[in-house]
Protein backbone atom coordinates (compact mmCIF):
# COMPACT_ATOMS: atom_id res chain seq x y z
CA UNK A 1 0.00 0.00 0.00
CA UNK A 2 1.38 3.37 -1.05
CA UNK A 3 2.07 5.81 1.77
CA UNK A 4 2.13 9.59 1.57
CA UNK A 5 3.38 12.23 3.92
CA UNK A 6 0.98 13.97 6.24
CA UNK A 7 -0.48 17.19 4.96
CA UNK A 8 -0.68 20.42 6.88
CA UNK A 9 -4.38 19.98 7.62
CA UNK A 10 -4.00 16.38 8.82
CA UNK A 11 -4.03 15.69 12.55
CA UNK A 12 -0.90 14.33 14.24
CA UNK A 13 -2.60 12.54 17.13
CA UNK A 14 -6.04 10.88 17.21
CA UNK A 15 -7.12 9.35 20.50
CA UNK A 16 -4.16 7.37 21.86
CA UNK A 17 -2.62 6.88 18.42
CA UNK A 18 0.12 8.90 16.78
CA UNK A 19 -0.28 9.31 13.03
CA UNK A 20 2.70 8.79 10.70
CA UNK A 21 1.52 8.58 7.08
CA UNK A 22 -1.48 8.84 4.82
CA UNK A 23 -2.68 5.55 3.43
CA UNK A 24 -5.49 6.90 1.24
CA UNK A 25 -8.79 8.75 1.10
CA UNK A 26 -12.31 7.55 0.30
CA UNK A 27 -15.93 8.59 0.30
CA UNK A 28 -16.15 8.56 4.10
CA UNK A 29 -12.84 10.08 5.11
CA UNK A 30 -9.07 9.72 5.20
CA UNK A 31 -7.11 6.64 6.29
CA UNK A 32 -3.84 7.09 8.23
CA UNK A 33 -1.07 4.83 9.42
CA UNK A 34 -0.78 5.16 13.19
CA UNK A 35 0.72 3.40 16.20
CA UNK A 36 -0.04 3.21 19.90
CA UNK A 37 2.34 3.43 22.84
CA UNK A 38 3.27 -0.25 22.54
CA UNK A 39 4.24 0.17 18.91
CA UNK A 40 1.22 -1.65 17.48
CA UNK A 41 0.44 -0.27 14.03
CA UNK A 42 -3.12 0.43 12.97
CA UNK A 43 -5.03 1.76 9.99
CA UNK A 44 -7.08 4.65 11.39
CA UNK A 45 -9.95 6.22 9.43
CA UNK A 46 -11.27 9.66 10.33
CA UNK A 47 -14.78 10.55 9.11
CA UNK A 48 -15.30 13.58 6.86
CA UNK A 49 -16.45 16.76 8.67
CA UNK A 50 -19.71 17.06 6.67
CA UNK A 51 -20.73 13.48 7.55
CA UNK A 52 -19.71 14.00 11.18
CA UNK A 53 -22.38 16.74 11.46
CA UNK A 54 -25.14 14.39 10.29
CA UNK A 55 -26.87 12.83 13.30
CA UNK A 56 -28.47 10.08 11.24
CA UNK A 57 -25.08 9.13 9.88
CA UNK A 58 -23.61 9.06 13.37
CA UNK A 59 -26.31 6.69 14.60
CA UNK A 60 -25.85 4.34 11.65
CA UNK A 61 -22.10 4.53 12.02
CA UNK A 62 -22.39 3.56 15.69
CA UNK A 63 -24.46 0.51 14.76
CA UNK A 64 -21.90 -0.56 12.16
CA UNK A 65 -18.98 -0.21 14.57
CA UNK A 66 -20.87 -2.29 17.11
CA UNK A 67 -21.51 -4.96 14.48
CA UNK A 68 -17.87 -4.87 13.32
CA UNK A 69 -16.71 -5.68 16.85
CA UNK A 70 -18.49 -9.02 16.57
CA UNK A 71 -16.61 -10.11 13.44
CA UNK A 72 -14.16 -12.88 14.15
CA UNK A 73 -12.32 -14.17 11.12
CA UNK A 74 -8.78 -14.67 9.90
CA UNK A 75 -9.50 -12.94 6.56
CA UNK A 76 -10.62 -9.64 8.00
CA UNK A 77 -8.77 -6.77 9.61
CA UNK A 78 -9.68 -6.79 13.30
CA UNK A 79 -11.26 -3.66 14.80
CA UNK A 80 -8.90 -2.27 17.45
CA UNK A 81 -10.55 0.91 18.76
CA UNK A 82 -13.16 3.56 17.85
CA UNK A 83 -14.53 6.85 19.16
CA UNK A 84 -18.08 7.61 18.09
CA UNK A 85 -18.52 10.76 20.20
CA UNK A 86 -15.52 12.70 18.91
CA UNK A 87 -15.96 15.82 16.79
CA UNK A 88 -14.86 13.67 13.88
CA UNK A 89 -15.69 10.05 14.63
CA UNK A 90 -12.90 7.57 13.88
CA UNK A 91 -12.13 3.89 14.12
CA UNK A 92 -8.86 1.92 13.95
CA UNK A 93 -8.32 -1.54 12.53
CA UNK A 94 -5.33 -3.84 12.46
CA UNK A 95 -2.74 -2.73 9.92
CA UNK A 96 -2.17 -5.29 7.20
CA UNK A 97 1.14 -5.07 5.27
CA UNK A 98 1.09 -5.94 1.61
CA UNK A 99 -0.21 -4.62 -1.71
CA UNK A 100 -3.86 -4.48 -2.59
CA UNK A 101 -5.30 -6.85 -5.18
CA UNK A 102 -5.87 -3.84 -7.44
CA UNK A 103 -2.21 -2.79 -7.29
CA UNK A 104 -0.91 -6.34 -7.85
CA UNK A 105 -3.03 -6.90 -10.94
CA UNK A 106 -2.26 -3.41 -12.23
CA UNK A 107 1.49 -4.06 -11.94
CA UNK A 108 1.76 -7.76 -12.83
CA UNK A 109 -1.29 -8.38 -15.01
CA UNK A 110 -3.99 -11.07 -14.70
CA UNK A 111 -3.39 -13.81 -12.15
CA UNK A 112 -3.48 -17.57 -12.96
CA UNK A 113 -6.64 -19.52 -12.29
CA UNK A 114 -5.17 -21.47 -9.36
CA UNK A 115 -4.12 -18.30 -7.54
CA UNK A 116 -7.44 -16.56 -8.21
CA UNK A 117 -9.37 -19.56 -6.89
CA UNK A 118 -7.16 -19.73 -3.79
CA UNK A 119 -7.65 -16.02 -3.05
CA UNK A 120 -11.39 -16.30 -3.68
CA UNK A 121 -11.74 -19.25 -1.34
CA UNK A 122 -10.07 -17.35 1.50
CA UNK A 123 -12.18 -14.26 0.85
CA UNK A 124 -15.37 -16.35 0.82
CA UNK A 125 -14.44 -17.74 4.24
CA UNK A 126 -13.87 -14.19 5.50
CA UNK A 127 -17.25 -13.07 4.18
CA UNK A 128 -18.86 -16.05 5.87
CA UNK A 129 -17.58 -14.81 9.23
CA UNK A 130 -18.77 -11.28 8.41
CA UNK A 131 -22.25 -12.48 7.51
CA UNK A 132 -22.51 -14.67 10.60
CA UNK A 133 -21.95 -11.49 12.63
CA UNK A 134 -24.96 -9.92 10.90
CA UNK A 135 -22.92 -7.50 8.77
CA UNK A 136 -22.77 -6.93 5.01
CA UNK A 137 -19.59 -5.31 3.71
CA UNK A 138 -21.32 -3.52 0.78
CA UNK A 139 -18.11 -2.28 -0.84
CA UNK A 140 -15.99 -5.34 -1.60
CA UNK A 141 -13.62 -4.48 -4.46
CA UNK A 142 -9.97 -5.09 -5.45
CA UNK A 143 -8.68 -2.03 -3.60
CA UNK A 144 -10.27 -3.26 -0.33
CA UNK A 145 -8.44 -6.59 -0.44
CA UNK A 146 -4.87 -6.67 0.83
CA UNK A 147 -2.55 -9.54 -0.04
CA UNK A 148 -0.59 -10.03 3.16
CA UNK A 149 2.11 -12.70 3.68
CA UNK A 150 -0.43 -14.68 5.72
CA UNK A 151 -3.15 -14.52 3.07
CA UNK A 152 -5.73 -12.05 1.73
CA UNK A 153 -7.43 -9.69 4.17
CA UNK A 154 -10.67 -7.72 3.77
CA UNK A 155 -10.45 -4.12 4.95
CA UNK A 156 -12.59 -0.98 5.06
CA UNK A 157 -15.70 -1.95 6.99
CA UNK A 158 -16.45 1.75 7.47
CA UNK A 159 -19.43 1.67 5.14
CA UNK A 160 -20.66 -1.77 6.11
CA UNK A 161 -24.35 -2.04 6.86
CA UNK A 162 -26.36 -4.33 9.03
CA UNK A 163 -28.35 -6.97 7.19
CA UNK A 164 -31.57 -5.55 5.75
CA UNK A 165 -30.48 -1.90 5.59
CA UNK A 166 -30.92 0.03 2.34
CA UNK A 167 -28.14 1.85 0.53
CA UNK A 168 -29.53 5.08 -0.90
CA UNK A 169 -31.40 6.33 2.16
CA UNK A 170 -29.56 9.59 2.39
CA UNK A 171 -27.67 11.85 0.07
CA UNK A 172 -23.94 11.41 0.40
CA UNK A 173 -24.08 7.93 1.91
CA UNK A 174 -24.18 6.05 -1.40
CA UNK A 175 -20.54 5.11 -1.58
CA UNK A 176 -18.86 2.34 -3.51
CA UNK A 177 -17.43 1.51 -6.92
CA UNK A 178 -20.04 1.34 -9.73
CA UNK A 179 -18.42 -1.65 -11.45
CA UNK A 180 -18.68 -3.76 -8.29
CA UNK A 181 -22.06 -2.72 -6.87
CA UNK A 182 -24.87 -5.28 -6.98
CA UNK A 183 -28.12 -4.50 -8.88
CA UNK A 184 -30.11 -4.32 -5.64
CA UNK A 185 -27.75 -1.65 -4.35
CA UNK A 186 -28.36 0.43 -7.48
CA UNK A 187 -32.16 0.06 -7.12
CA UNK A 188 -32.03 0.98 -3.44
CA UNK A 189 -33.33 -2.44 -2.26
CA UNK A 190 -32.28 -4.18 0.92
CA UNK A 191 -28.76 -5.58 1.01
CA UNK A 192 -28.13 -9.21 1.91
CA UNK A 193 -25.14 -11.54 2.00
CA UNK A 194 -25.83 -12.16 -1.71
CA UNK A 195 -24.79 -8.54 -2.29
CA UNK A 196 -21.25 -9.35 -1.22
CA UNK A 197 -21.31 -12.52 -3.35
CA UNK A 198 -21.98 -10.35 -6.43
CA UNK A 199 -19.11 -8.03 -5.51
CA UNK A 200 -16.77 -10.98 -4.92
CA UNK A 201 -17.63 -12.41 -8.34
CA UNK A 202 -16.83 -9.09 -10.00
CA UNK A 203 -13.59 -8.83 -8.01
CA UNK A 204 -12.39 -12.29 -9.04
CA UNK A 205 -13.28 -11.54 -12.67
CA UNK A 206 -11.08 -8.46 -12.43
CA UNK A 207 -8.23 -10.57 -11.05
CA UNK A 208 -8.53 -12.91 -14.07
CA UNK A 209 -8.77 -10.23 -16.76
CA UNK A 210 -7.38 -7.02 -15.20
CA UNK A 211 -10.68 -5.34 -16.16
CA UNK A 212 -14.17 -4.89 -14.76
CA UNK A 213 -16.77 -7.36 -16.09
CA UNK A 214 -18.96 -4.35 -16.98
CA UNK A 215 -16.33 -2.37 -18.86
CA UNK A 216 -15.52 1.31 -18.39
CA UNK A 217 -17.46 4.53 -18.56
CA UNK A 218 -19.24 7.08 -16.45
CA UNK A 219 -20.98 6.10 -13.23
CA UNK A 220 -24.42 6.26 -14.88
CA UNK A 221 -23.35 3.99 -17.74
CA UNK A 222 -21.72 1.51 -15.39
CA UNK A 223 -24.76 1.36 -13.12
CA UNK A 224 -27.05 0.78 -16.12
CA UNK A 225 -24.91 -2.12 -17.32
CA UNK A 226 -24.94 -3.66 -13.86
CA UNK A 227 -28.73 -3.66 -13.79
CA UNK A 228 -29.62 -4.48 -17.41
CA UNK A 229 -26.64 -6.10 -19.22
CA UNK A 230 -24.83 -9.39 -18.82
CA UNK A 231 -21.22 -9.36 -17.57
CA UNK A 232 -18.39 -9.80 -20.05
CA UNK A 233 -16.22 -12.75 -18.93
CA UNK A 234 -13.97 -13.05 -21.96
CA UNK A 235 -10.52 -14.06 -20.76
CA UNK A 236 -11.78 -15.74 -17.59
CA UNK A 237 -10.41 -19.34 -17.36
CA UNK A 238 -12.91 -22.06 -18.18
CA UNK A 239 -12.57 -23.51 -14.69
CA UNK A 240 -13.87 -20.27 -13.11
CA UNK A 241 -16.21 -18.83 -15.77
CA UNK A 242 -19.41 -20.78 -14.84
CA UNK A 243 -19.03 -20.07 -11.14
CA UNK A 244 -18.34 -16.34 -11.63
CA UNK A 245 -21.29 -16.06 -14.02
CA UNK A 246 -23.53 -17.51 -11.29
CA UNK A 247 -22.16 -14.99 -8.76
CA UNK A 248 -23.05 -12.11 -11.13
CA UNK A 249 -26.70 -13.12 -11.55
CA UNK A 250 -29.17 -10.21 -11.49
CA UNK A 251 -31.48 -11.94 -9.00
CA UNK A 252 -29.89 -12.45 -5.56
CA UNK A 253 -31.75 -15.75 -5.21
CA UNK A 254 -29.87 -17.18 -8.21
CA UNK A 255 -26.43 -16.59 -6.69
CA UNK A 256 -24.60 -19.26 -4.69
CA UNK A 257 -24.34 -18.86 -0.96
CA UNK A 258 -21.09 -17.80 0.68
CA UNK A 259 -20.51 -21.32 1.98
CA UNK A 260 -21.17 -22.92 -1.40
CA UNK A 261 -18.85 -20.42 -3.04
CA UNK A 262 -16.06 -21.16 -0.57
CA UNK A 263 -16.29 -24.93 -1.04
CA UNK A 264 -16.46 -24.69 -4.83
CA UNK A 265 -13.46 -22.37 -5.02
CA UNK A 266 -11.47 -24.73 -2.81
CA UNK A 267 -12.14 -27.58 -5.21
CA UNK A 268 -11.11 -25.49 -8.21
CA UNK A 269 -7.92 -24.30 -6.49
CA UNK A 270 -6.92 -27.86 -5.59
CA UNK A 271 -7.63 -29.19 -9.07
CA UNK A 272 -5.80 -26.36 -10.83
CA UNK A 273 -2.79 -26.68 -8.53
CA UNK A 274 -2.69 -30.45 -9.04
CA UNK A 275 -2.88 -30.21 -12.80
CA UNK A 276 -0.49 -27.31 -13.37
CA UNK A 277 1.71 -27.21 -10.28
CA UNK A 278 5.47 -27.96 -10.34
CA UNK A 279 4.97 -31.39 -8.75
CA UNK A 280 2.09 -32.56 -10.99
CA UNK A 281 1.86 -36.31 -11.15
CA UNK A 282 4.37 -36.83 -8.37
CA UNK A 283 2.25 -36.51 -5.24
CA UNK A 284 2.50 -39.29 -2.77
CA UNK A 285 5.85 -40.57 -3.96
CA UNK A 286 9.32 -39.98 -2.66
CA UNK A 287 11.10 -37.17 -4.51
CA UNK A 288 13.76 -38.15 -6.95
CA UNK A 289 12.78 -41.83 -7.10
CA UNK A 290 10.27 -43.35 -9.55
CA UNK A 291 7.43 -45.37 -7.99
CA UNK A 292 8.05 -49.10 -7.74
CA UNK A 293 11.83 -48.87 -7.39
CA UNK A 294 13.45 -50.25 -4.27
CA UNK A 295 15.53 -47.82 -2.24
CA UNK A 296 19.25 -48.09 -2.84
CA UNK A 297 19.85 -48.51 0.89
CA UNK A 298 18.12 -51.92 0.73
CA UNK A 299 19.36 -53.07 -2.66
CA UNK A 300 22.11 -55.30 -1.29
CA UNK A 301 20.19 -56.98 1.52
CA UNK A 302 19.52 -60.07 -0.61
CA UNK A 303 22.93 -60.30 -2.31
CA UNK A 304 26.41 -61.51 -1.55
CA UNK A 305 29.44 -59.83 -3.01
CA UNK A 306 32.13 -61.85 -4.74
CA UNK A 307 35.79 -61.03 -4.18
CA UNK A 308 35.80 -59.00 -7.40
CA UNK A 309 32.94 -56.82 -6.14
CA UNK A 310 30.15 -58.31 -8.33
CA UNK A 311 26.95 -58.92 -6.33
CA UNK A 312 25.40 -62.38 -6.59
CA UNK A 313 21.85 -63.20 -5.44
CA UNK A 314 21.41 -64.88 -2.11
CA UNK A 315 19.12 -67.83 -1.70
CA UNK A 316 15.73 -67.07 -0.27
CA UNK A 317 12.14 -66.29 -1.25
CA UNK A 318 12.81 -62.63 -1.95
CA UNK A 319 15.70 -63.31 -4.34
CA UNK A 320 15.37 -66.72 -6.04
CA UNK A 321 18.31 -68.39 -7.71
CA UNK A 322 18.60 -69.27 -11.36
CA UNK A 323 15.60 -71.09 -12.73
CA UNK A 324 13.53 -70.78 -9.53
CA UNK A 325 10.40 -68.65 -9.31
CA UNK A 326 9.43 -65.93 -11.78
CA UNK A 327 12.40 -63.69 -11.22
CA UNK A 328 15.01 -65.99 -12.81
CA UNK A 329 18.56 -65.68 -11.62
CA UNK A 330 18.75 -61.88 -11.84
CA UNK A 331 18.20 -61.33 -8.13
CA UNK A 332 14.96 -59.39 -8.72
CA UNK A 333 12.03 -59.82 -6.36
CA UNK A 334 9.43 -62.41 -7.30
CA UNK A 335 6.35 -61.09 -9.04
CA UNK A 336 8.10 -58.90 -11.60
CA UNK A 337 7.06 -59.52 -15.21
CA UNK A 338 10.49 -60.57 -16.42
CA UNK A 339 11.29 -63.70 -18.49
CA UNK A 340 12.95 -66.53 -16.60
CA UNK A 341 16.53 -67.15 -17.58
CA UNK A 342 17.68 -70.72 -18.36
CA UNK A 343 19.35 -72.56 -15.54
CA UNK A 344 23.10 -72.36 -15.71
CA UNK A 345 25.59 -74.78 -14.19
CA UNK A 346 27.39 -73.22 -11.32
CA UNK A 347 31.11 -73.62 -10.81
CA UNK A 348 32.90 -73.96 -7.52
CA UNK A 349 31.83 -71.50 -4.88
CA UNK A 350 34.49 -69.03 -3.83
CA UNK A 351 35.66 -68.92 -0.24
CA UNK A 352 33.34 -67.01 2.08
CA UNK A 353 34.65 -63.60 3.02
CA UNK A 354 35.01 -62.79 6.68
CA UNK A 355 35.08 -59.00 6.28
CA UNK A 356 31.51 -57.96 5.53
CA UNK A 357 31.41 -54.13 5.61
CA UNK A 358 28.07 -54.15 3.80
CA UNK A 359 26.42 -56.31 6.49
CA UNK A 360 27.80 -55.30 9.90
CA UNK A 361 24.81 -56.87 11.64
CA UNK A 362 25.87 -60.43 10.71
CA UNK A 363 28.78 -62.14 12.52
CA UNK A 364 31.84 -62.99 10.44
CA UNK A 365 32.07 -66.58 9.28
CA UNK A 366 35.45 -68.39 9.33
CA UNK A 367 37.17 -68.60 5.99
CA UNK A 368 37.95 -72.11 4.81
CA UNK A 369 38.99 -73.33 1.37
CA UNK A 370 36.65 -75.58 -0.56
CA UNK A 371 38.39 -78.52 -2.23
CA UNK A 372 37.20 -79.39 -5.70
CA UNK A 373 37.78 -82.33 -8.02
CA UNK A 374 39.40 -81.86 -11.46
CA UNK A 375 36.02 -82.20 -13.17
CA UNK A 376 34.60 -79.33 -11.16
CA UNK A 377 32.70 -81.52 -8.66
CA UNK A 378 33.37 -82.00 -5.02
CA UNK A 379 35.11 -85.35 -4.10
CA UNK A 380 32.73 -88.02 -2.83
CA UNK A 381 35.03 -89.15 0.07
CA UNK A 382 37.09 -92.44 0.64
CA UNK A 383 36.67 -95.35 -1.80
CA UNK A 384 34.11 -97.64 -0.09
CA UNK A 385 34.92 -100.54 -2.42
CA UNK A 386 38.55 -100.63 -1.27
CA UNK A 387 37.47 -100.52 2.35
CA UNK A 388 35.23 -103.54 1.87
CA UNK A 389 38.06 -105.57 0.26
CA UNK A 390 40.44 -104.81 3.11
CA UNK A 391 37.84 -105.72 5.69
CA UNK A 392 37.18 -109.08 3.96
CA UNK A 393 40.91 -110.01 3.90
CA UNK A 394 41.25 -109.12 7.58
CA UNK A 395 38.31 -111.33 8.56
CA UNK A 396 39.57 -114.31 6.50
CA UNK A 397 43.10 -114.15 7.93
CA UNK A 398 41.73 -113.91 11.46
CA UNK A 399 39.54 -116.99 10.96
CA UNK A 400 42.46 -119.05 9.52
CA UNK A 401 44.72 -118.22 12.45
CA UNK A 402 42.00 -119.17 14.93
CA UNK A 403 41.42 -122.51 13.18
CA UNK A 404 45.17 -123.29 13.21
CA UNK A 405 45.43 -122.71 16.94
CA UNK A 406 42.39 -124.87 17.62
CA UNK A 407 43.81 -127.76 15.53
CA UNK A 408 47.15 -127.68 17.30
CA UNK A 409 45.56 -127.98 20.71
CA UNK A 410 43.39 -130.93 19.55
CA UNK A 411 46.33 -133.03 18.27
CA UNK A 412 48.54 -132.61 21.33
CA UNK A 413 46.50 -134.91 23.69
CA UNK A 414 46.48 -138.21 21.61
CA UNK A 415 50.21 -137.98 20.88
CA UNK A 416 51.00 -138.29 24.62
CA UNK A 417 48.89 -141.50 25.06
CA UNK A 418 50.27 -143.49 22.04
CA UNK A 419 53.82 -144.29 23.06
CA UNK A 420 55.30 -141.06 23.91
CA UNK A 421 57.64 -141.11 26.79
CA UNK A 422 55.82 -140.07 29.89
CA UNK A 423 57.11 -136.93 31.31
CA UNK A 424 56.42 -135.15 34.41
CA UNK A 425 52.82 -134.61 35.36
CA UNK A 426 51.33 -131.68 33.64
CA UNK A 427 54.31 -131.34 31.28
CA UNK A 428 54.79 -132.08 27.63
CA UNK A 429 57.77 -133.95 26.29
CA UNK A 430 60.22 -131.65 24.78
CA UNK A 431 61.13 -134.20 22.11
CA UNK A 432 57.62 -134.30 20.73
CA UNK A 433 57.33 -131.69 17.96
CA UNK A 434 53.94 -130.27 17.30
CA UNK A 435 52.38 -131.76 14.25
CA UNK A 436 51.82 -129.64 11.21
CA UNK A 437 48.47 -128.68 10.00
CA UNK A 438 48.69 -131.30 7.26
CA UNK A 439 49.05 -134.21 9.84
CA UNK A 440 45.76 -133.56 11.49
CA UNK A 441 43.72 -136.05 9.37
CA UNK A 442 46.13 -138.98 10.15
CA UNK A 443 45.90 -138.55 13.91
CA UNK A 444 42.12 -138.59 13.67
CA UNK A 445 42.26 -142.05 11.97
CA UNK A 446 44.51 -143.75 14.69
CA UNK A 447 41.66 -145.46 16.65
CA UNK A 448 40.49 -147.20 13.46
CA UNK A 449 43.93 -148.81 13.00
CA UNK A 450 43.86 -150.27 16.47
Amino acid sequence: MAMMRLRREDPRVVGSFRLHRRLGAGGMGVVYLGSDRRGQRVALKVIRPDLAEDREFRSRFAREVSAARRIRGGCTARLVAADLEADRPWFATQYVPGPSLHDKVNEEGPLPAAQVASIGSALAEGLLAVHEAGVVHRDLKPSNILLSPKGPRIIDFGIAWATGASTLTHVGTAVGSPGFLAPEQVRGAAVTPATDVFALGATLAYACTADSPFGHGSSEVMLYRVVHEEPQLLGVPDALAPLLHACLAKDPEDRPSTLQLSLRLKEIAAREAHGHGPGAGGYGGAPGRPPGRRPEAHADQDTERRPGGTPTPRSGPSSPRSGAGTGGGSGRPAGRNTPARPAQRRGPRPPVRTDRPDRPDRPARPAHPVRTAPNGRRPSGPDHRLLRQRLTVFVVVTLLVALGIAAAQGCQGPANGLGGAPGPKGSVSSSAAPPSVAAVPDSRQAPDSQ
